[in-house]
């Protein structure tokens, strides 16, 4: 699949973390696009929004009522039959600074890294994947660990004590 990827930055703050942040998300998104939707043939659109935790709480609050900032959103347009001729809308995904900057610092993980690690999660959602059960999870997990691993990402879900490098870079 390929797509047409939308980055908006509305939080200044992420140009001085991460400036390469819309690289990072370009990346992490045809990570996540190979690995889950290699067999669609479509063109697709899709948007990343990179904010700050207000926004992020704002819109955790008024759609998913929970008055809090999280780490990703992601907002599925919910399109399944689309023709051949027309791109495929995706949906958005939002990220909030502070939090990705909480949780890398927390789990011992490079902010660029976490941030790619989300971009992926945040885009297998809107592919329809979720991890609502034990089965689910566990082929979210493994697309996402594929796609981090394209990306020379180690698996996000090893232990930190565990932690042997990044995984080899596989081609597509």
């Amino acid at each position: 699949m390929k797509a047409d990827l939308q980055v908006t930055i509305d939080a200044a703050d992420w140009l001085t973390a991460l400036p390469e942040a819309e690289t990072l998300v370009g990346q992490a998104a045809d990570g996540a696009l190979a690995v889950a939707a290699r067999d669609l043939h479509v063109e697709a659109e899709l948007s990343v929004l990179l904010t700050d935790d207000t926004v992020s709480r704002q819109l955790n609050h008024r759609y998913r009522g929970r008055d809090q900032a999280t780490n990703v959103l992601a907002f599925a347009t919910g399109e399944g039959a689309v023709p051949a001729a027309q791109p495929l809308l995706l949906g958005d995904v939002v990220v909030a600074l502070g939090v990705v900057l909480r949780e890398a610092a927390e789990q011992h993980k490079r902010p660029a890294d976490h941030l790619s690690h989300l971009i992926v999660h945040g885009i297998l959602h809107l592919l329809g994947h979720d991890h609502q059960d034990d089965a689910s999870a566990a082929v979210m997990e493994a697309l996402e660990v594929e796609a981090l691993a394209r990306l020379g990402i180690a698996d996000p879900y090893v232990t930190p004590g565990d932690r042997a490098g990044p995984k080899e870079v596989v081609k597509a």
